[in-house]
């Protein structure tokens, strides 16, 4: 077993090749790993050192602490920079992380992410392409998965709505509008991971991965295949909560808007036929009244125009960062729910039938000339 430190390597990133292996370890844990910007230029450079080297063969990305692989991205450090007006921070910011999720998507070599504890916002950016190269996405019984920005404002970026609009029925559409936390089954569920193993197991994992002999990429990922088959999630995905919504699901979120879904969720309050369905359409309904309104109608747009390409979904992102924070929700979610913690934000529209499709719109319109985009260059 030969190990090799890289350069990338920094204080919040460890980055270093043991046995043909790539590993990025995120080592920022009173953050719960939140990406900073030299983070994600760490986590560029290594995949770009290792992208044509014959000594690396697949690449892990993974957490060392218990609590989460990520919680996001650096949100306090985005408010700040809106404080201070400084527009240029806060679209470098974005614009890099959208550059790394783009190259984790087209990477030529398998990439697996160890998906323990928190994995939300910027922390799926990092992990639901390993599918698209070949790797796995690997939870745990532990594992949080969210796109939560409709509770501070935001929306599924990151390119996340790619992978919400290839989910079964309307389960995409919503877990973008609720931003609602789910667990290792239903991932497995909903096609945002592949494999499940035990926390416990993780480090006889990475142990196993550190010395068994490889000669391909393929023979590391059927390394994790083997050694996951020996755990079984529960619920099994097909009993999870996901699943057993799944109806109710499809029955109101396939709506074509967000005032129309309420609607018809409080239809089913009311109906009264069946207390479950009704128990959880009342839920359902108390989230979307404390969500940004403006977030959730732009959240379920961002899904319903993810069918092109991921270059296209990231610039779609990047500029709705623009309009997310200049004319939206966002500075406000953040202010109320991170800063103050006072949980009262003061939504631009207070109610979702105030929303209408021309707001939406305007959100999309890109703050630059087509041949100006900082993310031009990315192409599939």
């Amino acid at each position: 077993m030969s190990t090799s430190a890289s350069p990338a390597t920094s204080d919040e990133i460890a980055t270093h090749v043991t046995n043909r292996i790539g590993f990025i370890e995120l080592e920022r844990p009173k953050a719960l790993n939140a990406l900073s910007t030299g983070m994600i230029r760490a986590i560029h450079a290594a995949l770009d050192q290792w992208r044509e080297a014959p000594e690396v063969l697949a690449v892990v990305v993974r957490s060392r602490h218990e609590r989460a692989f990520c919680a996001g991205g650096d949100i306090r450090f985005m408010y700040e920079a809106a404080q201070r007006g400084d527009q240029e921070a806060r679209d470098t910011f974005f614009s890099e992380e959208y550059r790394l999720n783009h190259a984790i998507f087209v990477y030529p070599k398998p990439y697996i992410a160890l998906m323990n504890g928190i994995v939300m916002g910027g922390g799926m950016g990092i992990s639901q392409a390993a599918h698209r190269t070949g790797g796995l996405r690997v939870v745990t019984q532990s594992t949080k998965m969210a796109m939560p920005e409709t509770r501070i404002g935001l929306f599924p970026d990151v390119g996340a709505s790619w992978f919400l609009a290839r989910t079964p029925g309307a389960i995409g559409r919503y877990l973008a509008v609720t931003g609602e936390t789910i667990g290792a089954a239903d991932a497995l569920y909903a096609g945002l991971a592949d494999v499940y193993i035990d926390d416990a197991a993780l480090p006889a994992l990475v142990d196993t991965l550190s010395r068994e002999p490889f000669e391909r990429g393929a023979d590391v990922v059927a390394c994790v295949e083997r050694e996951t088959r020996a755990y079984q999630v529960a619920p099994r995905p097909d009993e999870s909560a996901l699943a057993k919504a799944r109806t109710l699901i499809d029955r109101h979120f396939a709506l074509p808007d967000v005032a129309r879904i309420l609607v018809s969720l409080e239809r089913e309050r009311e109906r009264g036929g069946n207390a479950a369905e009704a128990e959880w359409a009342e839920r359902t309904i108390a989230v979307l009244r404390e969500r940004s309104p403006l977030s959730m109608a732009v959240s379920l747009e961002v899904v319903t125009r993810a069918e092109g390409s991921m270059a296209d979904v990231l610039r779609v992102d990047l500029d709705l960062t623009r309009s997310s924070f200049l004319l939206g929700d966002t500075v406000e979610g953040i202010r109320a729910r991170i800063i103050d913690k006072d949980n009262a934000p003061r939504w631009r529209f207070a109610r979702i039938e105030d929303v209408n499709q021309a707001d939406v719109e305007k959100m999309f319109d890109s703050p630059w000339p087509a041949d100006e985009h900082p993310l031009g260059a990315l192409h599939g």
